[in-house]
């Protein structure tokens, strides 16, 4: 059995830093993530972004809670989501949009692929 285990994720040190790929505001936001990437087809972590607006490229379905922060979401032909610390989301495989992040966003994710 190979149990993924991520201690105290509020306040987990994250591993890597970039800026967000697709940005849409003067304020680029960043992108910290620490992840692992399971030989079964699932990758899971912890992920945080600063302020700013950016567009959604990924592909997979993602199940993700957050844990801090508020931002809305947009998804591609759809309205606007409040997402605040306390949430959960399912997104479907190809669900594209912009994030509008407004208070540093941190939550622990689940790409099925």
């Amino acid at each position: 059995m190979n149990i993924t285990h991520f201690k105290n994720t509020p306040a987990l040190a994250l591993e890597e830093s970039n800026p967000v790929a697709v940005p849409l505001s003067e304020t680029v936001a960043v992108a910290s993530t620490t992840s692992v990437e399971r030989s079964d087809g699932v990758e899971t972590g912890v992920w945080e972004c600063t302020p700013g607006r950016w567009r959604r490229q990924i592909v997979q379905q993602e199940f993700c809670h957050i844990i801090a922060g508020r931002c809305t979401f947009t998804p591609d032909g759809g309205e606007p989501m409040a997402i605040q610390a306390g949430d959960a989301l399912m997104m479907p495989a190809n669900t594209t949009g912009v994030w509008d992040i407004q208070e540093t966003l941190r939550k622990t994710y689940v790409l099925i692929f």
